[in-house]
């Protein structure tokens, strides 16, 4: 299986004043693979992947060393244009946030904001949007509806969809089922699968079934620290650390 390196971390340590929450984190996350980050609350998971799309930029009193490339790009080098690197770098959050607008108007947004004018090329990505994101059929006829009218499932595929309007090349699922009830999560977990086609996937999940259902890679964060990192499958029949065995098996966590 050739894993070409998309996202690579190279000694990342962060903290929020002077509390130290990533130490030494060394990792890499592959192109057109899903890369489940595991591991109990507050153990640093939704920190490391904010880095990837420098969402921590606009915490105050935070501080990084280390480095993060975006295809051998440092992502906080000088001369790189944040918005961009937001634009290649999606995010869908826990809990469902659509924009208080149409759910047409919502995917149609960052595609505005980014300059695009042209009404029909901005008409066929909303269509393309929501049809990758399995949404299209669903809500086709009513376009011009408050995206606040949909359920909380068809919401949060309203946000991958608004996502992947502006075409991005990773995508960061921080807990994208959370909120969600089973039969939204498994609609979630589908889609999550099919858009790895398209895109590199970093997801967090407290849920092990869900990082051991769809994930290709996954990563054990335990108190800012990198347990271990390798092939999902392997990491949970044949951990190679202790600690991620105790985990696992639910000693702690």
């Amino acid at each position: 299986m050739n894993n070409e390196v998309k996202i690579k971390a190279k000694n990342v340590n962060f903290y929020y004043g002077n509390k130290q929450v990533l130490e030494n984190i060394d990792l890499e996350f592959y192109q057109n693979r899903v890369s489940a980050l595991i591991g109990p609350s507050g153990c640093g998971k939704s920190t490391f992947i904010r880095l990837f799309n420098r969402m921590n930029d606009l915490i105050s009193n935070t501080r990084m060393e280390g480095k993060i490339y975006l295809d051998n790009i440092d992502i906080n080098g000088k001369n790189v244009d944040v918005v961009k690197i937001r634009r290649l770098v999606g995010m869908v959050f826990q809990k469902p946030n659509p924009f208080p607008k149409t759910i047409y108007e919502n995917v149609s947004y960052g595609l505005e904001v980014n300059g695009i004018k042209d009404k029909k090329s901005i008409e066929e990505k909303v269509i393309e949007s929501l049809d990758r994101a399995a949404l299209w059929r669903e809500v086709k006829d009513r376009l011009h509806d408050s995206a606040l009218g949909l359920s909380g499932g068809q919401q949060q595929r309203l946000c991958i969809a608004r996502c992947l309007a502006v075409e991005p090349e990773v995508i960061l699922f921080d807990e994208p089922c959370a909120s969600l009830d089973p039969i939204s999560t498994r609609s979630i977990e589908e889609l999550i699968l099919e858009l790895k086609k398209y895109y590199t996937i970093v997801i967090v999940t407290h849920n092990m079934q869900q990082a051991a259902r769809i994930s290709d890679f996954t990563a054990f964060l335990y108190l800012g620290e990198l347990i271990e990192f390798g092939p999902t499958e392997k990491l949970f029949t044949v951990p190679k650390e202790k600690t991620t065995e105790e985990y696992l098996t639910g000693k702690f966590g």
